[in-house]
């Protein structure tokens, strides 16, 4: 079991052993002021920048907390162990050639667990580490970093997007950048563990290609929300690969990183798409913590901008909620009559240079409680430009901040717009400096969503691996009956396998009815022409049963449901890593295509099944669209329940799980389960 981190994180002694990379460890130390121990290790040079080099880890003159392997893959086992006896605290594994290079580097990386023991290290393969907290530095490069009081933290695998990362000039302030590499010894979760230690760490920031423990990070996360630590992800690529589920449109509407997104829900992690969004989440939430809620203000002299923003909220969670009229009289106090009040806000130019005036007008928009307000105001370029009635504005925001202790934050529209020492100031005067009006916007979206985790209570999340063995599909026949056991409304239904006995059928159920081919072999009936809706007389069933009793050897005949509000899927997928997913969206034939789905970790709760539907763009059918009858919310949300109650009961089997459609009936009729597809596994 590996120990614990904190001496390699906040190191007061670092070894250093090997080559250039380990030279420049040191140089890059003195640089930035590191005032604790350096020994450097090399078997044939006395002195390493300026400074005793030892012939070995036994000569070292005590138990290093730190220390930087930058010798080849083989000598970096011996090295390690040689650590582990010395008593260090930690390592880092700057080698490569390890399990990322085939089957000889993954003995050889077994090899370094070995040698390590219970000593932790980060890597191999990896870049090293900054805090910058107590100006430690394992890092054998160049960086952009400086020494901060209290900042971010950020994980990340990679080290030359690390590396990028210190280099931003958008007042982000870093607390500490660890780079994992292979994680063969020291994943994800350890790592967080250890900084949720330091009071020091605002927000925590991950940038990840793959979830090495769900667990773990489930529990780390929970910790993060009790000790108000928002953690954000920007996460590539897939989920650990498995078995392919292509028989559902569950499976196709969801995929594996649709499975992350449920996954971070549940456990509390706001997730961002890019790198520009992810560094100004980090930042807004650096500078105040989650917001409490999503209404948002913005001001301008130009009313081109406030439309400009007024239409990127539009698709948006953000709401800019309008000024109640007492609000508005004491914005309206404070300009012109020629101006129209309302958010977003043109204050026009006839402020533009008047500290005093400007104070005001933000201080009035401050104090109508809006969870952010931010001004628009891009600074002219400072190599050519004067500045000076720019900052007339920006000190104007801060007077208002000060004076409301309302939250705030400047907003450049062009990210170019915000040189950093602009920045840097507004930040010091605990204004968050936002670059980039699109990215500023969904980065309070982010923001929002921290504070709705923050609030949320923990909840647990199966993380059931898929069936083993080979996968079978029941027929939708005998998937419903499973399934009506379970409380889903099901048609009135009898099966036949003779034309005659499919209108006998009909008759003791009563037309309409629907004829279907019935077989687990019969997927998708749709695509094969395997159904025949609203047979209204005998002749039709008989002609319609002749016609698909050679696909399958048998047919149903249901009741047809006729008054349908809209048609949902619901379904069940299955992440390798990650474990069910519970999706429901838009269905019917063009489930797939219209791409209308929400995905919840599992199990649900009522709750949680109401919000994924309200979010849907089907909500407005729910709801009585253009005069029709509102759905049966309640009803749905049973039905989806029921899906969900089998499904956990059967995870043990369950490969995937499909109904579709789902309808919907007006409000009091409840709802139909029409068809359904559920795949089980076994032994083989």
């Amino acid at each position: 079991m590996t120990g614990s981190l904190s001496r390699l994180l906040r190191p007061r002694s670092i070894a250093v052993i090997g080559g250039r990379p380990a030279a420049e460890v040191i140089r890059q130390s003195d640089l930035i002021g590191f005032d604790g121990e350096i020994w450097p290790v090399h078997p044939k040079l006395d002195q390493v920048e300026g400074r005793r080099a030892y012939r070995s880890v036994a000569e070292l003159p005590g138990a290093p907390d730190a220390a930087f392997v930058a010798v080849n893959r083989a000598l970096t086992v011996e090295v390690v162990g040689d650590l582990a006896a010395h008593g260090a605290g930690g390592a880092v594994c700057y080698a490569s050639g390890f399990s990322e290079s085939g089957a000889d580097g993954n003995s050889l990386q077994q090899a370094l667990i070995a040698a390590a023991g219970a000593m932790p290290f980060l890597g191999p393969n990896c870049y090293g580490l900054i805090n910058y907290l107590d100006n430690a530095l394992l890092w054998p490069d160049q960086h952009g970093g400086r020494r901060v009081a209290r900042g971010v933290a950020i994980v990340t695998q990679s080290g030359n997007i690390g590396l990028n990362f210190t280099m931003q000039k958008r007042a982000l302030p870093i607390a500490y950048l660890a780079t994992l590499g292979n994680q063969a010894a020291v994943g994800l979760s350890a790592v967080i563990e250890t900084l949720l230690d330091d009071d020091r760490v605002t927000t925590i920031g991950l940038h990840i290609e793959g979830i090495d423990d769900p667990r773990a990070l489930a529990a780390v996360s929970a910790r993060a929300r009790r000790r108000g630590v928002p953690i954000v992800a920007l996460k590539t690529g897939r989920s650990a690969a498995g078995a392919e589920l292509t028989v559902s449109h569950t499976a196709s509407m969801g995929g594996a990183d649709a499975a992350v997104d449920a996954f971070f829900r549940r456990i509390g992690i706001v997730r961002v798409q890019t790198i520009p969004i992810f560094l100004e989440t980090l930042k807004l939430l650096h500078f105040g913590g989650p917001l409490t809620g999503r209404a948002i203000a913005s001001m301008s002299c130009s009313g081109g901008e406030a439309a400009l923003i007024a239409d990127a909220v539009e698709e948006s969670p953000l709401d800019f909620r309008p000024l109640d009229t007492t609000q508005a009289a004491r914005v309206a106090a404070t300009l012109p009559e020629l101006v129209t009040i309302s958010n977003p806000l043109d204050y026009h130019t006839f402020s533009w240079r008047n500290g005093p005036a400007l104070t005001e007008t933000f201080s009035a928009m401050m104090a109508a409680d809006y969870d952010l307000t931010m001004p628009l105001l891009d600074f002219p370029r400072p190599d050519r430009c004067d500045d000076a009635d720019w900052m007339i504005s920006a000190e104007a925001m801060v007077a208002a901040a000060q004076r409301t202790g309302r939250r705030g934050a400047v907003v450049a529209t062009l990210p170019d717009a915000f040189p950093e020492e602009r920045a840097m100031a507004l930040a010091e005067a605990g204004i968050a400096p936002l670059f980039g009006m699109d990215d500023a916007l969904a980065a309070a979206s982010a923001a929002a969503d921290a504070g709705e985790f923050a609030r949320m209570a923990s909840r647990p999340v199966r993380l059931d691996p898929p069936p083993a063995g080979r996968c079978a599909a029941l027929s939708e026949w005998d998937g419903k009956q499973i399934l009506a056991r379970y409380g889903l409304p099901v048609p009135e239904g009898l099966l036949a396998a003779s034309a005659a006995q499919a209108v006998a059928a009909a008759e003791t159920i009563g037309f309409p009815v629907v004829v279907k081919a019935v077989g687990a072999q019969i997927a998708h009936k749709t695509e094969l022409g395997a159904v025949r809706l609203d047979l209204t007389d005998g002749a039709a069933v008989a002609e319609s049963a002749s016609a698909l009793l050679p696909l399958a050897g048998r047919v149903s005949a249901e009741r047809m449901v006729s008054d349908a509000v809209a048609e949902l899927i619901v379904g069940v997928m299955r992440d390798p890593a990650l474990g069910p997913v519970l999706l429901v969206g838009s269905g019917g034939i063009l489930a797939e295509l219209v791409g209308d789905r929400a995905l919840m970790a599992m199990p649900a709760a009522a709750h949680e099944i109401y919000a994924a539907i309200a979010g849907l763009k089907a909500a407005r059918l729910l709801a009585g669209h253009r005069g029709k009858p509102a759905g049966d919310i309640g009803a749905t949300i049973a039905a989806i329940l029921a899906i969900q109650a089998f499904a956990l009961d059967h995870l043990d089997r369950l490969a995937e799980l499909d109904v579709n459609p789902l309808m919907v009936r007006p409000k009091g009729s409840g709802v139909v389960a029409v068809d359904a597809l559920i795949s089980l596994g076994g032994p083989e």
